[in-house]
């Protein structure tokens, strides 16, 4: 059953992907840091936030929290792809970071799928 945000796969999951982020974006150069590197952590960080949010808040603030949330994924996979384009990180950890944010949008998107309509 779940009773927090922390039972929630697709929360976990944000967890991942975020953490991941971060580790990826440590490796660009330092002129990027206040840039592109703060962006993806920004983008990252309001997936499972708005998550927590939404499911703390509840009502009709859920589904447009995951909207949010939805947005904050599409907005760091752009991140990624400039950044492979910049070649801050390479082919390989660009598809891996890709195909973790595309499974947390599927996810996010079964969540608003599986809410009652109000």
């Amino acid at each position: 059953m779940i009773q927090s945000f922390r039972d929630l796969t697709v929360w976990r999951k944000g967890m991942d992907l975020t953490e991941r982020v971060y580790a990826a974006t440590e490796k660009f150069p330092r002129s990027e840091m206040f840039g592109l590197a703060s962006q993806m952590r920004r983008a990252a960080t309001s997936i499972p936030s708005n998550i927590a949010e939404g499911k703390a808040i509840g009502g009709l603030s859920y589904p447009r929290h995951l909207r949010i949330a939805h947005g904050s994924e599409a907005e760091l996979q752009t991140q990624i792809e400039l950044a492979h384009r910049l070649k801050f990180f390479g082919h390989d950890e660009a598809l891996e970071l890709l195909a973790l944010a595309s499974e947390v949008g599927r996810m996010l998107v079964a969540l608003q799928r599986s809410l009652p309509k109000e």
